[in-house]
């Protein structure tokens, strides 16, 4: 059984990362008084195999450092419980190490995938999981400040490689909660992107999956789809610490830190209308 969630907010930085001074004074500026809406849940009930798109990926992934983003010729409609066919073409990059590259954990392994068009870049989570830990309430559209202080998938996007310090995350939760962040000493922190997404839970298998479609013009002022991105994918899990903090690719802090971007993968574009 799936349960397709609703959404029912409260703007920071993560505290899971040592931060830069910009987002430590970002953060000061921040309003502390929020605005809290109550939660709704819609049930929905699906077929569990309509909802994994899981292969022979290999265990906690093959060690890759390169995500493939397969083009599409047309736009496709989010839907994380029954996924368009394209997703399957799309090969998967995988992880369950923690972010020192130890610790694996394959029942809290994640699988992405990546689609894209001129118009939109697409990102498929699939995470197993022990148990759930997210906020009841968020934002009327969704929107959680702090996101990262409960169960999150995580996306840091770099289209720029050349601007080491600037970077985007997006980031959603199990129950269909999320935030995304423009990092960058000049930038504000709230990039209203204009993401949307998609969340499904199969309780019975202990998976959730979420796709999520990003404007183009929100990440690129002029998306091309020969340049190389920057990138990398986290999770965090976990009700106490220690919390479960994994990354695609190992940022191998002291402490557990996301925000290295000489850490991060490739994204290159394949196919597709160029």
């Amino acid at each position: 059984m799936f349960r397709s969630i609703g959404w029912a907010c409260r703007e920071d930085y993560p505290e899971l990362a040592v931060k830069p001074a910009f987002l430590q004074d970002a953060e000061a500026a921040v309003d502390p008084v929020k605005t809290v809406i109550q939660l709704w849940v819609v049930l929905l009930l699906a077929s569990p195999s309509m909802m994994s798109l899981s292969t022979s990926t290999p265990p906690c992934g093959d060690g890759s450092a390169d995500i493939l983003a397969l083009g599409l010729s047309r736009e496709i409609v989010l839907d994380a419980a029954q996924p368009a066919p394209e997703w399957e073409a799309a090969t998967p990059v995988a992880f369950c190490q923690d972010w020192q590259g130890s610790n694996p954990a394959p029942d809290r392994q994640t699988e992405v995938r990546a689609l894209w068009s001129a118009q939109t870049l697409y990102l498929r989570f699939e995470c197993r999981y022990r148990e759930l830990n997210v906020f009841p309430d968020s934002g009327p559209d969704g929107r959680r400040d702090r996101l990262w202080e409960r169960d999150v998938a995580e996306a840091f996007l770099q289209p720029d490689p050349s601007r080491a310090d600037a970077y985007k995350e997006f980031e959603v939760s199990p129950n269909g909660f999320w935030i995304d962040l423009d990092i960058s000493p000049r930038a504000r922190p709230d990039l209203k992107s204009g993401m949307k997404r998609s969340v499904a839970m199969d309780e019975k298998a202990r998976r959730w999956a979420a796709e999520i479609a990003i404007p183009m013009q929100s990440l690129a002022a002029r998306f091309d789809p020969e340049a190389i991105w920057r990138v990398n994918f986290f999770r965090v899990e976990g009700r106490h610490e220690p919390r479960g903090y994994y990354a695609w690719q190992p940022t191998r802090t002291p402490q557990p830190n996301f925000h290295v971007p000489s850490a991060f993968g490739r994204m290159r574009f394949a196919g597709g209308q160029r």
